[in-house]
């Protein structure tokens, strides 16, 4: 029936969508996974409740609500909601200045801003945030975190920790000599586990493994260290309790910054991790509905004593890797840490401090894709200058005036960018002839090749075209020939997203020819770690050498594809 809506709707929930050819066997696939990924956010949505500043139930009520909420109306099939360390910093900060309820005012503006993103769909507006500046806070949070746990870590006894860096690590190192040496051997036993379970085996959470085990050892020992029992008196047992949130007028206008911020990194972490979960199953989120829940699962979180929460990129992950097929492996991990809620909450009041920073010293170096420093060393100054500045003003300053000069910076630098590719100049016999090598006039394609073209500057910004170009890499050719002559410019955010489609490319068993690229980005190119993950021999001066290296391509795998198998004895 006209205008009524059906189950093969795209803008409906995934959850729904999903009902289409949901079966017993992908229930049991979805059972496992959920469990499984309810038992890893125990220890992480805890830890990041108190380092967060606030209580570890308000962790595991925001994994409960805002997880069964974003699973169960978000845009992505195996996307898992909670409580994340983008969050951590600000609203350390928010709850030292406002409070609680000064906290509640900023989760349920951001929510709401969350929410006009996914229905106005301007949630495609996050492609505007440049790589330089998402690396930089990313790097400057994993930091921050890392440095607000080295307390618990080490034992100290110490009072009130500053909020501001640098402060902070003066007040520990003054009082570095009242270190615990129990602490600091459950929390070193709490790394090694995390850190050499998973090379061994990777089916039982290494999380899980090293909560049980620094706890058992704790209270069989009776070690003298800080516990959740003896810092916040234990986990209530029961249901997130509802309560409206005690409301001031007068902090609105103080606290629209940070509201958006809260809203920038919910989405921005939220569709980074969708993505991930794309690229890991083949699926494709649909943006602007993950925004809605993402909206709705902030607005109803902080009701339930919750903190803000988003898409979280391991626990997706993990999500996938333990057979998730459907939003339902989300809603059974919420309603995993529900029933740990209501049965075995006073448990967790044996929980060593030290335990807990110890996993979030690993999220802090998971989360810091500290990989990609290298690779931004590499690039011009320009664009190091606003990776530099964005980590440092992270760390050192504050996290909403980090991400708006970033982006004030980014911004300059693409004018820039503009400018600098843009000229002027009279067409002469010799600009003709070097012209001739890189026409297609007169060229016809092999049948084992794919031509494609990028035309324009290719900026942060612009990389989601290629995305949406290349969406069905399986209609594409064993060769893939990416034409550069008409690419004007290109920055850190297109060279990863050129890297993202080769690896793909590759992944699909197909190869990557690069050809044409004109003077900047062939230098940028050429100055990253780009040429290494390709090979420079698939990096061609213009189409008729990358015709030619596509022939020799094709030959090669043709010979590999009629090599005889090697015989071997049989018997019938």
């Amino acid at each position: 029936m006209k205008g009524k809506m059906s189950i093969s709707n795209p803008n409906l929930p995934k959850s729904i969508l999903a009902l289409r050819d949901y079966s017993l066997q992908i229930f049991l696939h979805d059972l496992l996974a959920g469990i499984t990924v309810g038992l890893v956010a125990l220890p992480l949505a805890m830890a990041f409740g108190i380092a967060s500043g606030v209580t570890p139930q308000a962790g595991l009520y925001t994994a409960v609500v805002a997880g069964f909420l974003i699973s169960a109306l978000g845009g992505s099939r195996t996307q898992i909601g909670g409580p994340t360390g983008a969050f951590v910093v600000i609203i350390a900060g928010i709850v030292l200045r406002f409070g609680m309820s000064g906290l509640a005012m900023v989760t349920l503006m951001a929510g709401i801003l969350l929410l006009l993103m996914g229905l106005t769909g301007l949630g495609a507006a996050v492609r505007f945030i440049p790589r330089m500046v998402v690396i930089g806070f990313t790097n400057g949070i994993a930091i921050l975190i890392a440095s607000t746990q080295l307390r618990d870590f080490f034992g100290l006894r110490v009072g009130a920790v500053p909020s501001e860096f640098l402060p902070r690590i003066r007040l520990l190192a003054a009082h570095s000599a009242s270190l615990n040496p129990a602490a600091l051997g459950i929390g070193l036993g709490t790394l090694a586990i995390l850190l050499l379970m998973p090379r061994f085996t990777k089916r039982v959470p290494a999380s899980i493994v090293a909560l049980l085990v620094a706890t058992g050892v704790c209270f069989l020992f009776h070690l003298p260290v800080e516990t959740i029992g003896s810092r916040f008196g234990g986990i209530p047992r029961g249901l997130p309790p509802f309560a409206i949130p005690d409301f001031h007028s007068e902090h609105i206008l103080p606290l629209i910054p940070a509201a958006f911020t809260v809203a920038i990194l919910a989405a921005l972490e939220s569709m980074l991790s969708a993505v991930v979960a794309d690229g890991m199953t083949g699926d494709r989120h649909n943006s602007n509905v993950e925004l809605v829940a993402q909206g709705i699962a902030n607005i109803v979180s902080p009701l339930f004593g919750g903190i803000p929460a988003t898409g979280a990129i391991a626990r997706t992950a993990t999500n996938i890797r333990a057979g998730a097929r459907t939003p339902v492996s989300g809603i059974i991990h919420a309603l995993t840490l529900l029933t740990i809620l209501l049965v075995a909450a006073p448990l967790a009041s044996y929980i060593p401090m030290a335990t807990l920073a110890a996993v979030l010293f690993v999220v802090a170096y998971n989360m810091g894709e500290w990989n990609e420093i290298g690779g931004i060393l590499r690039l011009d100054m320009t664009a190091i200058s606003v990776w530099m500045v964005t980590f440092a003003l992270t760390v050192f300053a504050d996290l909403t005036v980090a991400v708006c000069i970033g982006l004030s910076l980014a911004a300059l630098l693409y004018i820039y960018r503009i400018a600098d590719t843009t000229t002027v100049s009279a067409v002469t016999d010799e600009y003709i002839r070097d012209g001739l090598s890189h026409s297609l006039q007169g060229r016809i394609l092999p049948p084992y090749v794919t031509l494609l073209r990028i035309h324009g500057p290719f900026l942060w910004g612009t990389t989601e075209k290629l995305v949406e170009a290349t969406a069905n890499i399986e209609a594409f050719q064993p060769v893939v020939i990416l034409r550069l002559r008409n690419m004007s410019a290109i920055d850190a955010t297109g060279i990863h997203a050129i890297e993202n489609f080769a690896k793909r490319l590759h992944d699909s068993g197909r190869t990557l020819l690069l050809c044409g690229a004109m003077e900047q980005p062939s230098k940028l190119l050429s100055g990253s770690r780009f040429l290494d993950r390709i090979g420079p021999e698939n990096f061609m001066l213009n189409i008729q050498a990358a015709l030619d290296r596509a022939k020799e391509v094709h030959a090669a795998s043709r010979t590999r594809s009629r090599k005889p198998r090697s015989r071997t004895n049989s018997t019938v």
